[in-house]
């Protein structure tokens, strides 16, 4: 008789037998262990995460003494895509105030360096309003978002309508020439909001176009760390692996196609990057279970391989939590007990 309660990783609830959740934590730290080329749970790594799954109550939380602190990515698009009518600083101080988050981020709608480079000194003027009237670390963030540099809105050709046609090196050309225009972007952007006097900048979702995607986070982060050396830089990703949409783009003389989060957060340390969010993708056909131990694989390798602080992001779709618009919390809270005490992550 199956009594303990669960979810699949598209967040449907079921209910599994304590051997099944067993069953599935195993298979899912195999599975990381044999893709990432890492090492498995221990055995008492996997008791821990059935701990974790088996507990009756809805909500779980770390011991005492295991707290980590929260980032947060579109932080001041959150509340706005619940449909509450109030202006970001509002929301950065209700972030601060009720929900006692211990950074916050401000966003354009948007959500990407491109359009926001044209309004920056609108941006720069209300990052300098809320930092007046908050005390907590604020960051302006936004995506690299390399698809924007695409035509018929960008000013290069587009690389995803090139390779059907067999251009490869033609494809390979014009994401070339889109990483020069994003690192223009971010560097600009991000020294100005840096100016105006943010605590951080955050590249998130970085990769989502693939390896010329990431190769311009990098730069950027270069760039920016080569102008203001005490810049606090945050890099999310967008994947677990990094995909090869160009395949021969190499940073510091590593190709960068395939890469998973115990190897990309080398680069961003030697970029500059000062927190590393690391991505584990969550697969909705399989239990929440073989998700959660899949994830805490990969970034506890990631944990052990960095010098700078890991954050990983765990939200819809990602970090273990199931693939639905509202996340469940019996799902995300037992995600973030399990980052906090087995991958022992700095951070969330």
């Amino acid at each position: 008789m199956t009594d303990i309660y669960s979810r699949m990783g598209d967040g449907y609830l079921i209910r599994l037998s304590k051997d099944e959740i067993r069953r599935d934590l195993e298979h899912g730290t195999q599975d990381a262990a044999e893709k990432g080329k890492i090492s498995p749970l221990s055995s008492d790594e996997v008791e821990k995460l059935l701990d974790i799954c088996t507990r009756s109550s809805k909500f779980v939380g770390v011991e005492r003494g295991n707290e980590i602190i929260l980032t947060i990515d579109g932080g001041t698009n959150k509340l706005q895509n619940l449909g509450v009518p109030i202006g970001r600083v509002q929301r950065i101080q209700i972030h601060e105030r009720a929900f006692g988050q211990d950074t916050m981020e401000l966003s354009n709608l948007d959500y990407s360096y491109k359009p926001v480079k044209p309004i920056v000194h609108y941006e720069a003027a209300e990052l300098e309003q809320a930092l007046l009237v908050t005390v907590l670390p604020l960051f302006y963030g936004a995506m690299p978002n390399l698809g924007l540099y695409t035509q018929p809105d960008g000013p290069v050709p587009n690389a995803a309508e090139l390779m059907p046609l067999g251009k490869i090196e033609e494809a390979r050309s014009a994401q070339e020439e889109a990483v020069e225009y994003a690192v223009k972007d971010m560097v600009y952007v991000g020294s100005k909001m840096y100016e105006a006097g943010a605590d951080g900048i955050n590249f998130d979702t970085t990769g989502a176009a693939g390896d010329a995607d990431f190769l311009a986070t990098l730069k950027a982060v270069e760039e920016l760390k080569k102008r203001y050396p005490d810049i606090c830089i945050e890099m999310g990703m967008a994947g677990e692996f990094v995909l090869g949409m160009h395949g021969k783009i190499t940073y510091d003389g590593t190709r960068l196609a395939g890469l998973y989060p115990h190897q990309q957060v080398k680069l961003a340390e030697k970029a500059g990057a000062t927190i590393f969010g690391a991505v584990v993708n969550t697969n909705g056909s399989k239990s929440f279970p073989w998700n959660l131990a899949r994830a805490v694989t990969y970034i506890k390798a990631c944990v052990e391989a960095a010098s700078i602080p890991v954050h990983a992001n765990v939200g819809m779709g990602v970090g273990g939590v199931p693939v639905c618009d509202v996340t469940p919390i019996d799902a995300v809270s037992r995600v973030s007990t399990a980052m906090a005490e087995v991958a022992r992550l700095d951070g969330l």
